[in-house]
């Protein structure tokens, strides 16, 4: 059987922009798909230095400082994409912020810091770019969640409502977009970097992997969904270790 015209694509020259791609996950998911072959865009706030190493490594990727809190700032951001590019294929949102609070003590200014970020960027990135799809035929739009989006974590509640949002955002929009534009969700597990801490390490040791995650192994999934056909949309994939099954 012949499979339909849309099962499935190659990112070879496919313009994706990576928002927070400066470090950390993102910088992995950007050096991923370069070495994939998409026309990366790196998006930036204030690591300028880490993402122009990035966009090098990248062979040279567009590079595009903007700040999420503003919505026109991140239509600026889509719409600079698509000047550059001429289009705009597929967005990671990626773009976090994460702080530990009691929940008796977060203001609503810790709430609204996060959330201005984690939540509403990603829906406004989201809706940017897909009018830009829309115009194109298309694309694929990969949020990254988190597991605490899945797990309640107790000194979290915020950022747990943020990222379980995203989720549910993931769906709402896959269902809203659909055939044309996929939206899906990778949810990361314990990632380490230089700066894991104790509670991090007693995570890893929970994890039934038996380990930390990569950020290239967090990028397979981001790839995945960025290659696959209309019929794989509104889905969350954890790539934790098994650790949100315990």
């Amino acid at each position: 059987m012949t499979p339909p015209a849309n099962a499935g694509t190659e990112l070879k020259n496919k313009v994706v922009l990576v928002t927070g791609a400066a470090k950390r996950i993102g910088r992995g998911i950007a050096l991923r798909l370069a070495r994939e072959g998409a026309r990366v865009v790196i998006h930036y706030s204030r690591s300028e230095a880490e993402a122009r190493q990035t966009a090098a490594e990248c062979g040279g990727a567009p590079l595009i400082r903007a700040n999420l809190e503003s919505v026109a700032e991140i239509g600026r951001l889509v719409d600079e994409t698509v000047r550059q590019c001429g289009r705009i294929d597929g967005l990671v949102n990626n773009a976090a912020r994460f702080t530990r609070f009691d929940p008796l003590e977060i203001s609503e200014a810790d709430w609204d810091f996060l959330h201005a970020v984690n939540l509403k960027a990603t829906f406004f990135c989201c809706q940017a770019a897909a009018r830009q799809m829309q115009k194109t035929g298309g694309g694929r739009i990969v949020n990254i969640s988190s597991l605490g989006g899945i797990r309640p974590w107790a000194e979290h509640a915020h950022y747990c409502a943020s990222k379980a949002g995203v989720i549910m955002l993931t769906r709402a929009l896959a269902k809203a977009w659909a055939p044309q534009i996929t939206v899906n969700s990778v949810a990361p597990g314990v990632i380490p970097f230089d700066d894991i801490d104790e509670r991090g390490r007693r995570m890893i040791a929970a994890t039934p992997a038996g380990r930390g995650g990569t950020a290239d192994e967090v990028a397979s999934a981001v790839v995945y969904f960025l290659r696959a056909s209309d019929f794989v949309t509104g889905q969350l994939l954890a790539v934790d270790g098994g650790l949100s099954q315990r």
